[in-house]
């Protein structure tokens, strides 16, 4: 790695880099690696501690004559910078004023100006761009500055920035990158740290897949990733960084803003974040550019000809830097030039103004766009650029690297006139505290400046594309096997789902567009038969004889294969997932993912991802297998989900199921196909999936519309005069019709069968209803669809699933009859099915005892016909609940 210690014998120097030229010219760069990694590995066998290792020294990775200059109008984008960088400071400012404490953050976006600037000015690349809009994830934090570079731009007035974090009454904007609230502004939600980082890297793999499968030409898009140094710290930001180097994923760069600090304090004080990440990422496979110096330090840098500032710098750690940043002049020149007369003598013609004026490399734009313009030329690699700057750059007291500079969102009128000073600010004394918003006259060269850079480089950033691109349902036909009776034969809802698959990717309208998704169960699942069939994503294709070559399934990768098989990444799983659920915004090409998963790493596991990803507004379906409690033979506590369902209700934009058939299940997706993919909705769909095999009926004559509502009658019940409504789902439902027969035969109580395979849907018609019926008081009252489809069934009804009583009390208050829940409630533990629900008290006894005791309490039947059930089912009337256990 290159430093800036001035070598003594260049001459020398230069005889070995021509002879390594010649080596590469002659005999490839495969053999020059290898001399170079033979030599490394001599050199350390002796003792050598060998900088072009993992971490290099504290210095800027590129040489000032290695760097590809900042076009001339730099001048007049740094007077741009100085209108939007007062903005986002005035509108957080104001935001917090009179009392209004609407919060907002000013340091993270002063720390990262200089990168947003340069982005903004020459490389990211707009919607009108031949390839499409760069995919830019900003720092959370740092949306302030977005924001004040959109009013600049005329794309915002300023009514909005004046209702920052005031959206209820409109014309609003959000706290951060939420694109559910500004839908064609933000890409990306990315304030929930470390989330952003991970799905960069899948969206640029996702990219490649669609350049690879030859759906969307990829050309010189770039994902761009902002993050900060103490998001690193977030397992997902680091966590994907070995699958971006195996792609080789040169369409990714990541930027981090390593200001030092996180939320608190320091992100190591104790140590050096940058090098650190370094070493991470550098290990991973990336190509590692450090901009840690700005411009004024060169001459510094030259003058040391024995390399003794960076052996300085090198044992510092970042408390010092810090400490540094916010005390000043003095502290700088005694803390790193004070203890060695060579260094002093290094800057003895300088003064303290001219020492403080020499900035972190994350401050100059000149380094900036020369980090950039390399990372952006490089091939073979995914880039990250590490940038030092200073958190609260330009507030003065206020908030410049101090502790609390996180929480900072007022400045006083000192700290006003140091910001305006340090940044040229066009303002007097007497209007800074009023904060006013600015921009730059029109026809002005600054304003000239802007729109011909935008111009340029195709539109505005950020960007989202709301168009909607319709795509035809599928015919019935393709539906057609799984709406009919099986017979004899028996099977589980997931190979229903398999076969399924396996007809959609034939259909010619959409079948390009379905993106199977398994996170390393296909076999558990039975997918593997899809293999051959649309075999594995692989940009590299198989370089080896699979195993099993000779066998139907064989395990077949290829460039332009289907399926993303991620191995053991239920994170990376759903990132992809993410990535291909939004293709319709970011690749104006929708694209059907079917991601398939343990249904207890759903949203338990991965609830924060599934969250962003409503914000995101994806469409597409999560497919939940091995769903319920008591699904699994003897998996234990943690593979038994009685709670995904549960978890699900409370995603806005997720509608989730709970099917126990084949014709629901495909009713399921042929209406999630048409609801997301042809009429444009915004929403995402969970479906639950059995691994249990058993035959399945033909769908009941005029099902399909409560199956998609989530409540339908299946079966009704016969003449007497005792009835009962039984309801049920998932793999609880056979339980529930078992139920029904035993009370028919062993007591002579008809039973209607309900199968609810959406409550959560139910519940939110429901809230609904009760939502109107509340506002319009005078107005004659609305039933929900559950009070309309049960009118007329009389009896007691008891509702069973294989999930928490919590997920079915989510109805109780919209059921007209009396209600007994029964669900599987407990950490689940290994055993049979039998067995598991019996424990859980779920099974077809336990509804039948619950049914008959509600016909007691209704005074329809004696106590004593309830305690003959308990006998006659052999039922432990003293077992405690799986709660108490």
């Amino acid at each position: 790695m290159s430093t800036y210690y001035q070598d003594p014998d260049p001459a020398e120097t230069k005889d070995w880099i021509d002879s390594l030229r010649g080596l590469i010219d002659a005999e490839g760069e495969r053999k020059a690696d290898y001399l170079l990694n033979t030599l490394v590995d001599d050199a350390r066998s002796r003792g050598v501690s060998t900088s072009p290792g993992v971490v290099s020294s504290y210095g800027n990775s590129l040489l000032p004559d290695e760097e590809e200059k900042i076009p001339g109008d730099s001048l007049t984008a740094m007077k741009v910078a100085a209108y939007i960088r007062w903005n986002a400071m005035a509108m957080v400012a104001r935001a917090n004023k009179d009392g209004k404490g609407l919060g907002g953050h000013i340091a993270t976006y002063a720390s990262v100006a200089s990168l947003y600037e340069v982005g903004f000015n020459w490389f990211f690349k707009g919607p009108e761009s031949q390839y499409g809009a760069d995919m830019v994830y900003f720092q959370g934090h740092s949306s302030p500055g977005v924001y004040a570079r959109a009013f600049v731009e005329g794309r915002l007035d300023e009514e909005h920035l004046k209702n920052f974090r005031s959206e209820v009454n409109g014309h609003g904007l959000s706290s951060y990158p939420h694109p559910w609230l500004m839908p064609d502004f933000w890409q990306f939600p990315t304030v929930s740290m470390g989330l952003g980082p991970m799905a960069a890297i899948y969206q640029a793999r996702f990219m490649r897949y669609m350049d690879n499968r030859g759906l969307k030409e990829e050309g010189d898009r770039k994902v761009w990733c902002f993050m900060g140094d103490g998001e690193s710290d977030e397992p997902e930001s680091l966590g994907a960084l070995t699958l971006a180097a195996r792609e080789s994923l040169d369409n990714l760069i990541f930027v981090v803003n390593c200001n030092l600090q996180r939320l608190d304090g320091p992100v190591r004080g104790n140590g050096k974040i940058i090098q650190e990440l370094e070493g991470r990422f550098r290990g991973a496979g990336w190509h590692v550019i450090k901009v840690i110096w700005g411009t004024e330090w060169d001459n510094i840098m030259k003058r040391d000809k024995e390399g003794l500032l960076l052996k300085k710098f090198g044992s510092m750690v970042d408390g010092d830097f810090q400490t540094i940043a916010a005390r000043g002049p003095a502290y700088l020149r005694e803390k790193i030039f004070g203890e060695d007369p060579k260094l002093a003598e290094l800057v003895k013609d300088l003064s303290d103004k001219e020492l403080w004026q020499m900035s972190r490399g994350g401050h100059d734009p000149r380094k900036v766009y020369a980090a950039f313009a390399a990372a952006s030329k490089h091939k073979g690699q995914p880039t990250v650029i590490l940038v030092n700057t200073i958190k609260g750059f330009g507030m003065g007291q206020s908030g410049e690297s101090v502790m609390v500079a996180h929480n900072v969102k007022k400045m006083d009128l000192e700290s006003l006139k140091t910001f305006r000073d340090r940044f040229h600010v066009p303002l007097k004394d007497e209007e800074l505290m009023d904060l006013p918003f600015i921009k730059p006259e029109e026809g002005s060269p600054e304003d000239l400046f802007i729109k011909r850079q935008r111009s340029l480089l195709g539109g505005p950033v950020p960007f989202r594309d709301t168009t909607h691109y319709p795509l035809k349902t599928p015919k019935a036909e393709s539906f057609k096997a799984l709406m009919e009776s099986s017979g004899e034969r028996e099977l589980s809802t997931t190979m229903a789902f398999v076969r399924l698959l396996g007809n959609l990717v034939r259909d010619k309208e959409i079948g390009k567009r379905i993106v199977p998704i398994i996170p390393d169960e296909a076999r558990t699942f039975g997918m593997e038969g899809l293999f051959r069939q649309l075999g594995i994503y692989a940009p590299t294709g198989q370089l080896y004889e699979p195993q099993d070559a000779e066998t139907m399934s064989w395990y077949k990768e290829d460039p332009k294969g289907q399926i993303l098989e991620e191995g053991i990444t239920e994170a990376g799983a759903i990132s992809s997932w993410l990535a291909a659920a939004t293709a319709h915004n970011n690749f104006g090409f929708p694209m059907i993912p079917f991601y398939t998963f343990y249904s207890m790493f759903g949203f338990q596991r991965i609830g924060d991802q599934l969250w962003a990803a409503g914000d995101s507004r994806a469409k597409g379906f999560i497919m939940g297998a091995t769903s319920g409690r008591t699904t699994l033979n003897g998996e234990g506590l943690q593979h038994e989900d009685g709670q995904g369902l549960l978890f699900a209700s409370v995603y806005p934009s997720c509608k989730a199921y709970d099917p126990t058939f084949s014709y629901e299940l495909a009713v399921l997706v042929r209406k999630g196909i048409e609801e997301m993919y042809e009429k444009g909705e915004d929403v995402f769909y969970y479906i639950t999936l059995l691994n249990e095999n058993y035959s399945h009926p033909a769908m009941p004559k005029g099902a399909e519309e409560g199956i998609v509502k989530g409540m339908y009658l299946f079966q009704k019940a016969g003449k007497g005069d005792l009835k009962v409504q039984l309801m049920g789902s998932g793999s609880i439902l056979r339980e529930v019709i078992a139920a029904a027969d035993l009370l028919k035969e062993d007591f002579d109580v008809q039973a209607d069968i309900w199968s609810v395979p959406g409550i959560n849907q139910l519940h939110r018609d429901g809230m609904a209803v009760e939502d109107w019926n509340r506002n319009h008081p005078e107005k004659p009252s609305r039933k929900s669809y559950v009070e309309e489809v049960m009118a007329g069934h009389d009896g007691p009804a008891v509702i069973s699933t294989d999930y928490v009583q919590a997920y079915s009390e989510q109805i109780r208050r919209l059921i007209p009859n009396k209600l007994t829940v029964l669900g599987t409630d407990g950490y689940g533990r290994s055993d049979s099915r039998e067995a598991l629900r019996n424990f859980f008290k779920v099974d077809r006894y336990h509804v039948a005892i619950a049914a008959l005791k509600a016909l007691a309490d209704e005074g329809k039947i004696p106590l004593k016909k309830v305690s003959e059930a308990i006998k006659k089912y052999k039922v432990n009337p003293d077992a405690p609940h799986a709660v108490e256990r």
